[in-house]
């Protein structure tokens, strides 16, 4: 796997990336945001590790700038183990976080898991994104569920697109209404849970949209 490392702390990096080069990964050192947003690897690296606490940006601003034009895996790996900080950086688009000190063996299912989701819905030259058993037709707007077509509402599918999009990541209930009905009032929230309702319900598997308790909505991992 081609992995970006950006990190900068030289005994950790060092550490980590000798690791990484034992277990058969190529890797390439960033020290900061601005050398990391420098380098062409970015452009071809498959995952990227972030640290959060970088010199010249904060790791959560650069995250936000990466995933704004790919979507490559990034894992977060940093010494902020707190809830918010875990939240705040998986709702900026972080596939998965992970926290200092931990095991090479941890990461690398954690990296495994990550790369699963993002090969499975990775869009086709035709403009299909698949996830798993769900096929989403981005210019024709449908749907198909283990090969069978299934109908949607233009709501439902806005819905479910979002989702897809935001490779397993969770979407609070507000930013689902905002970017679904442009709205976020607080009577929507009904409204939400109606359309996820009937989303489940057609595509036949109600575990594939999952519910995260007092966050909002995610796909299932893969």
């Amino acid at each position: 796997m081609r992995i970006l490392l950006v990190e900068d702390d030289d005994r950790f990096a060092d550490a980590l990336a000798t690791a990484l080069l034992r277990h058969g990964h190529h890797v390439e050192r960033a020290r900061s945001a601005a050398e990391a947003l420098a380098l062409p690897e970015v452009a071809r690296a498959e995952l990227v590790l972030l640290d959060l606490g970088l010199p010249d940006l904060d790791g959560v601003d650069l995250l936000r700038r990466l995933r704004a034009d790919s979507q490559i895996g990034i894992i977060v790996v940093t010494a902020r183990g707190e809830e918010s900080q875990r939240v705040r950086g998986l709702r900026a688009g972080a596939d998965d976080y992970i926290v200092k000190p931990f095991g090479v063996a941890e990461l690398e299912a954690r990296m495994e898991a990550v790369m699963r989701r993002v090969r499975s819905h990775r869009p086709s030259a035709r403009g299909t994104s698949t996830y798993g058993p769900l096929d989403v037709d981005e210019v024709g707007r449908s749907v198909r569920m283990n090969g069978t077509d299934v109908r949607l509402t233009r709501k439902e599918f806005d819905l479910l697109h979002a989702l897809v999009r935001a490779d397993g990541a969770v979407i609070g209930r507000d930013g689902l209404l905002a970017e679904v009905w442009q709205t976020t009032w607080q009577g929507g929230a009904r409204t939400l849970e109606v359309h996820i309702a009937s989303l489940r319900a057609k595509l036949g598997d109600p575990g594939l949209i999952e519910t995260v308790r007092g966050m909002g909505y995610r796909m299932r991992t893969l």
